[in-house]
């Protein structure tokens, strides 16, 4: 039996302002969510989306910042950034803005917003194919490879509530974090499959699991690398 209908609902969704986290918003926007984004710089202005000014690396459940957060039917933490250095040149700040934006900021979203949450709803966590490990990217390969536990140990705490959490994974993708100079020791590759992975696609298997066809999946990572895991 096909699933019932699933309505569009209420997001948040972080790095709303570029890159996946935009695509993923105006995705949902068009299909007639509402939105609320928390990203530093303001995003396009849209029909049904509300901006809330937020630097992830300082998100605190105490500061205020989520209070006036509506119930949520979906949440997507899509905000990332990479720096990347071989061995001998890593930077422990850099580290810990990778961890406070991938995991930290992941970390205070679920526990102050799950309360508030619907039933039957829904998370998604943006991760990376590189959580398996690649040379020049370690300590961004072990933020991203946090995001999979996370993942499966939330699935669990919030089955009874038929809330699902999965992680989608991409590859090299077309976005501004491939130009950041920060990630510039370790250039993208480009996949098997002859191009980078576009922001839409990821939105798009993104909102499969916000929706009906999405409701049995949990606890589960999604690859979108464009064939480059073929090589692992």
């Amino acid at each position: 039996m096909a699933p019932e209908p699933r309505p569009a609902g209420h997001a948040l969704v972080t790095g709303v302002s570029s890159g996946i986290g935009a695509a993923i918003a105006a995705r949902l926007l068009d299909a007639g969510w509402t939105v609320t984004g928390l990203s530093r710089t303001r995003p396009t202005k849209r029909p049904g989306l509300t901006w809330i000014r937020t630097d992830l690396t300082q998100l605190d459940a105490a500061d205020g910042t989520l209070d006036g957060v509506p119930p949520l039917d979906a949440l997507v933490h899509a905000a990332g950034l990479q720096r990347s250095a071989p061995l001998g040149h890593l930077s422990a700040a850099d580290g810990t803005l990778m961890w406070q934006v991938h995991v930290q900021a992941a970390c205070v979203l679920v526990d102050t917003l799950a309360g508030r949450m619907r039933d039957e709803g829904r998370i998604v966590l943006v991760g990376s194919r590189t959580m398996t490990g690649v040379p020049g990217k370690s300590q961004y390969a072990a933020t991203k490879a946090a995001l999979p536990a996370l993942a499966r140990s939330w699935a669990a705490e919030l089955a009874p509530r038929r809330i699902t959490v999965n992680v989608v994974a991409p590859g090299p993708t077309d976005t501004p974090m491939l130009r950041d100079p920060g990630r510039a020791r370790t250039p993208p590759v480009t996949p098997p499959l002859g191009r980078l992975v576009e922001p839409a696609e990821i939105a798009g298997l993104t909102v499969f699991l916000l929706g009906p066809d999405g409701g049995s999946v949990t606890g589960q990572t999604w690859l979108v690398c464009g064939g480059a895991s073929l090589k692992d």
